[in-house]
């Protein structure tokens, strides 16, 4: 392999440590840390639950204008970095505040809230926008893009598997020093906002792009915008595919802590499930390169999502017992480790193919669906976690025993069969509308080449 794609994988890869450490945090503990930690009124709740929901879909249509902001950007530095910069330390400064309490409560405290949480998602976007649309500008070939693309995301699961693993007992042992469990988070919240801006700075200096590969584009409109994202038909199916896929994801993974909490009643044993599976996907995707080899994307996606079904049935079905509970998780957490990286592979060819179909190359517009698809999900996801815990009574529970056997049914429908159904429409829409295998790719390649739009070696 060339030494300048080495330097891409591991520079562009350890930038995620950090950032899903922080996108973790907000995505799937801010919920539990209002309710379970600072004990906000299921009044406030419904009203946070609400603002959530908004601003995430507030955010989210913002995506693709900040999309068109990082393709017309002209800088030195090229058009990526700067705003992978500026996001990444306003976002952590954000982050912070989220995890703070300031001794607010009612409507002073919705407000305050509200202010913050839309600031994060703007900012957080500043920096995830333009640092995923990067990665097409760091190779043109397919199995060099995935083998970018695995370490990455080998390396955002460390960083969200850590959070996943280490906030019970690190939280437990800060708040016993500190006298505090508030102050425990937000010491906890300092520590991985700190890892994220470490990372940040091995991609900004270490991550060398191919700028001399593509021609100089005109700058593109709104209008532009729209039909980069409106005419792509395969850009838009992945879109689609995607959001089924992560709302039936983080709205199973939000729901962790409150599972081990009220249904297992063992809370300590999340860390241990969790250090499980962290340690099962992140081996899923080490390996993912090697079967790429042998098995197309189309046989992979399939085998993933059997994998998800079958684990998503034993989970719920399954006695409170942790060998079954392990054993569903597993296979749960193998299928969609796989179905993030093609995914992910799935939306960087369809930059070519906007290229090759439209005539323009807009990478940040194409990879701006992204965030845009993580938001809508995660919005939706927290909505069904936020309504699930106030109708099944868990929010009003002072004990784990509180909690009636109807309300913890309702938690593992909301929390499995959902999700089961979303992830099985998703593979749907993939597998009857999506057409890009390596055949059209390989065409697409070399049909940009002869009209002079790419100069590869």
């Amino acid at each position: 392999m060339k030494t300048g794609t080495n330097r891409n994988i591991y520079a562009f890869g350890l930038g995620t440590v950090g950032r899903d450490m922080v996108y973790a945090m907000v995505t799937m503990y801010l919920i539990f840390f209002l309710t379970d930690i600072l004990g906000v009124s299921s009044a406030t709740l419904w009203w946070i639950n609400g603002i959530i929901l908004l601003a995430r879909i507030f955010d989210a249509a913002n995506d693709p204008i900040m999309g068109v902001i990082v393709d017309n950007t002209k800088t030195k530095y090229g058009k990526f970095k700067p705003w992978i910069a500026f996001g990444a330390f306003v976002s952590g400064i954000i982050t912070i505040l989220l995890f703070t309490d300031f001794g607010l409560t009612g409507t002073a405290f919705i407000v305050v809230f509200g202010i913050l949480y839309l600031l994060w998602g703007i900012t957080y976007t500043t920096n995830d926008i333009p640092y995923w649309s990067m990665l097409p500008a760091l190779s043109m070939d397919q199995k060099e893009r995935e083998k970018i693309g695995s370490f990455a995301k080998i390396c955002a699961n460390v960083g969200l598997f850590t959070v996943v693993a280490g906030i019970v007992p690190l939280t437990a042992m800060l708040g016993s020093r500190l006298g505090s469990m508030v102050n425990a988070y937000t010491v906890f919240t300092v520590c991985i906002v700190l890892v994220m801006w470490f990372g940040q700075a091995i991609t900004l200096f270490g991550v060398k792009e191919k700028r001399e590969a593509f021609k100089q584009e005109e700058s593109t409109t709104l209008k532009g915008m729209l039909r980069a994202i409106v005419d792509n038909d395969q850009l838009l199916y992945t879109a689609i595919s995607m959001s089924l896929f992560m709302i039936g994801y983080v709205t199973t993974t939000s729901f962790g802590l409150y599972f081990f909490k009220y249904a297992y009643g063992d809370e300590a044993m999340y860390s241990i499930f969790a250090i499980i599976l962290g340690i099962s996907q992140i081996g899923a995707l080490a390996v993912f390169p090697m079967f790429s080899k042998r098995f197309s994307r189309h046989t992979l996606y399939t085998a993933a999502t059997v994998l998800v079904v079958v684990g998503y049935l034993i989970f719920f079905f399954s006695p409170m017992n942790m060998l079954f509970i392990g054993t569903a998780g597993i296979l749960m957490f193998l299928g969609q480790a796989f179905i993030q990286i093609l995914m992910l592979m799935f939306l960087a060819d369809t930059v070519e193919y906007g290229q090759w179909k439209l005539g323009k190359r807009n990478e940040s517009v194409t990879f701006s669906l992204q965030p845009f698809i993580n938001k809508i999900g995660g919005a939706i996801a927290s909505g069904i976690v936020g309504a699930t815990v106030i109708i099944s009574g868990i929010n009003d529970a002072i004990t784990p025993a509180d909690v009636t056997a109807e309300g913890l049914w309702i938690m593992k429908f909301a929390m499995m069969i959902l999700p089961l159904i979303f992830i099985l429409v998703g593979y749907l829409v993939y597998r009857y509308k999506y057409k890009i295998d390596n055949t059209l790719f390989q065409q697409i390649i070399t049909d940009l080449q002869a009209r002079g739009d790419l100069k590869l070696d």
